[in-house]
């Protein structure tokens, strides 16, 4: 399979070479000898050229798909003497040299905490590591660190003298390392080839990985995840959004449902069509939730089809389509009207970003498919008013939604260090102003003599919060938020929709904030930090 794998790079990277109309060489073909006086390790590492020929009156280099035209211009500048020329070899190719130009060395990858006693320290010996590895072992080895911290981001960014990386866990961000500009600009050239990203682009980039990477301590590291880059002032920052969950594992019941919410959604999906929505910003748990449904539908009876920017997660049983939105203006909604006729029951679209994804998505879902999706609002009721500016007034427009699902992601505080605490009487009076907004059916919790808790801290989790959970309110259609919806656009608010939401039983994330704040689960801080 590797060899058929080279194969396969080889010719690509000589159909590549035809259409630049340069030479290409297969540098797996021959013993290429070593040129060390040419050029030093550095440098070959940043130009991405490597010398595959040199005597007294002719220079030839390798160069990648990455090698910049103004690379090469600067090379015959700079060896006047010589006949300079240049052939296209392949990426691997291109590494296979370098491993024989700079053999690997041997590297302990010591495994990061984020409870460290000595964190300074321990910044220094993951940079110093950073930096005198390759570029593919950089990569492998965070993203190796970040799935034991269980971190859900990758965060990289350039400033003037360096750049720093850190790991969102949790919800906040822990810098890990830094490193140097030169050694990012290989780590980047290599991320941007993974992903298929331009390093040189100067409009915002979104790639994905996909592959297992070899350390050079021989352990492997699969990496799954998605690249979003942008041009800054210092240079390209980049964010990689890992997906390290298994699929399988996503289920409705490990989702932290209460009997309530699973009971709604439950009966709302068995339902044959209609439009569901999960609304949240990113990082907020949608893609889990609307993956735990998927796999809940599931089943031998129904076809399934999934319109993903991309695909994250791989679920046998179910048609999964990638869509490329850099490279296709109107992806989702043409590739949603040629899956309409393929007969499916249920389709999931990544996202809905336009208004042709949106009024395909609201006629599906009259049309006989169940439609799940993701959209960008603050609540449930933005959602829909949202929705209502952009299609405007539709009379289908109502009866096409069945839920709105909005949620946020909190902070869990830690059982074992939590702190226990009286309320002073301001925040006893915000709290019973919330509590006085429940719905009738819910009980409202008696504050008398409550006790409150806050993040504590111990040598084994000085943070105080351990996990996640999630706090959520789903939005029915019922009769009165159809009459609301029968005014007129401009005579239609989020807080009046809200509002009628809470009479016929609503639960708003604060709401649920709150109760999580009265049973200890998390604190008062976590909440007005995520939700106020």
């Amino acid at each position: 399979m590797a060899e058929d794998a080279r194969i396969l790079e080889e010719r690509s990277t000589q159909r590549r070479a035809h259409l630049l109309n340069m030479a290409y060489e297969d540098t797996s073909a021959r013993e290429i000898p070593l040129y060390p006086e040419v050029l030093p390790v550095p440098e070959l590492y940043s130009l991405r050229a490597i010398p595959l020929y040199a005597d007294a009156n002719n220079l030839r280099f390798g160069v990648t798909n990455t090698t910049s035209q103004s690379t090469m211009a600067n090379l015959k500048m700079r060896f006047p003497d010589q006949q300079t020329t240049f052939s296209i070899i392949s990426d691997t190719g291109y590494k296979d040299l370098m491993r024989r130009y700079d053999p690997p060395k041997e590297v302990i990858y010591k495994d990061i905490s984020l409870i460290s006693h000595d964190a300074d320290e321990q910044f220094k010996v993951v940079s110093e590591t950073l930096n005198s590895v390759r570029a593919d072992d950089m990569l492998a080895y965070v993203v190796q660190q970040a799935y034991l911290l269980k971190a859900s981001d990758i965060h990289l960014e350039t400033d003037e003298d360096g750049v720093r990386i850190r790991l969102r866990v949790d919800g906040v961000l822990h810098p890990i390392a830094e490193f140097t500009n030169d050694k990012y600009r290989q780590f980047l050239s290599s991320l941007a080839v993974a992903a298929n990203v331009s390093t040189n682009s100067d409009q915002p980039q979104t790639g994905h990985i996909n592959r297992s990477y070899q350390l050079a301590n021989g352990s492997s590291v699969t990496v799954n995840l998605r690249l979003e880059t942008v041009p800054t002032v210092h240079g390209m920052d980049a964010v990689l959004r890992l997906f390290n969950l298994k699929p399988e594992l996503m289920k409705l019941d490990s989702l932290g449902l209460t009997k309530d919410e699973k009971a709604i959604i439950d009966d709302i999906i068995s339902h044959p069509n209609g439009l569901v929505l999960m609304v949240g910003p990113t990082g907020s748990g949608k893609t889990t939730t609307l993956y735990s449904i998927l796999n809940q539908l599931n089943n031998p009876e129904r076809k399934i089809i999934t319109l993903e920017d991309p695909v994250e997660y791989n679920i046998k049983g179910i048609t999964q389509i990638p869509i490329d939105s850099t490279k296709e203006a109107n992806g989702f909604a043409d590739k949603f009207r040629a899956v309409l006729r393929l007969d499916p029951d249920v389709i999931m679209v990544g996202e809905i970003r336009d208004l042709d994804t949106a009024k395909t998505a609201l006629q599906s879902a009259l049309t006989g498919h169940l439609v799940l999706s993701t959209y960008h609002a603050g609540s449930a009721a933005a959602a829909l008013t949202r929705m209502l500016d952009a299609i405007g007034d539709n009379p289908l427009f109502s009866s096409a939604i069945r839920l709105i699902t909005a949620q946020r992601l909190i902070r869990r505080l830690d059982d074992h260090s939590k702190v226990a605490y009286d309320p002073d009487p301001k925040t006893l009076g915000w709290l019973s102003g919330v509590i006085a907004t429940f719905p009738e059916h819910v009980p409202k919790p008696n504050l008398d003599g409550i006790k409150l808790y806050k993040a504590g801290s111990s040598p084994e989790n000085p943070f105080g919060y351990s996990g996640q959970l999630a706090v959520r309110e789903l939005m029915l259609m019922t009769p009165a938020i159809l009459n609301e919806l029968k005014k007129a656009s401009r005579d239609i608010s989020a807080q009046e929709l809200e509002k009628t939401a809470i009479s016929d039983g609503m639960l708003t994330m604060i709401q649920n904030g709150v109760i999580q704040v009265i049973q200890g689960n998390t604190s008062l801080e976590e909440i007005m930090r995520i939700l106020a």
